[in-house]
């Protein structure tokens, strides 16, 4: 029988939740100008879904002399700042979801290569109580495209992984869930996922529990 299942659902943060990359990406572009260097879109997307370490070192290969958590501290700082600042709805389709899961009573986690504290900021405006965990950068030792964060966000909610699906728009998010043993739902995002990777891909607004559901009826999903 697989009507309880999921067990669980886990969200990206930027991209798949909610459009917050150019926030950050203007965090990372002022940081870079207050030390007359340039932050680009080549930077970005070089470093959309991979480890914060990655943004620390390509912002000290441009020269910003800061230690490593003076940068972490300044970036999180700036992008709260930003962020508390901007009305940042969630993506087409993904209220009706939370809405659903909620209703449900199917814990979520949100699972992220960034700050928890900011995602935190997103899971606070989801439905009451359906956010029970959120896994960012500064919780894990080995951040996406390794398996730990999810295996992390699951053993925090008290599930069997393979039990669980993950929603997921880049290649490290997608390739840290599926190597945690979960059902990977690839959702459009600023870098191209390939068609084998992840279970299915569906974009945000056909994304609805009843879908999620399905993943575990087709024994070829």
């Amino acid at each position: 029988m697989t009507s309880h299942l999921p067990a669980a659902i886990f969200f990206d943060h930027d991209g798949t939740l909610v459009d917050t990359e150019p926030l950050w990406a203007q965090a990372k572009t002022e940081l870079a100008e207050e030390f007359g260097k340039t932050w680009t879109e080549e930077d970005t997307l070089l470093c959309l879904g991979r480890p914060m370490s990655e943004t620390i070192d390509r912002l000290h290969a441009l020269g910003i002399d800061l230690s490593y958590d003076e940068l972490m501290e300044r970036l999180t700082s700036d992008a709260r700042d930003v962020i508390s600042r901007t009305e940042i709805p969630f993506l087409p389709g993904i209220s009706a979801l939370l809405h659903e899961v909620a209703e449900a009573g199917i814990p979520a986690a949100i699972v992220t290569n960034a700050t928890a504290e900011i995602a935190t900021m997103t899971a606070s405006r989801g439905p009451e109580g359906l956010f029970r965990a959120v896994i960012g950068n500064e919780n894990v030792t080995s951040p996406k495209p390794d398996p730990q964060p999810y295996l992390l966000a699951a053993q925090k909610l008290e599930v069997d992984p393979v039990q669980c699906v993950a929603v997921e728009d880049s290649p490290s998010g997608v390739a840290s869930a599926m190597a945690a043993g979960m059902k990977t739902v690839v959702v459009p995002g600023m870098q191209p996922v390939g068609p084998r990777e992840g279970t299915v891909h569906w974009d945000h607004e056909e994304l609805t529990l009843a879908k999620l559901r399905g993943l575990f009826a087709n024994p070829d999903a």
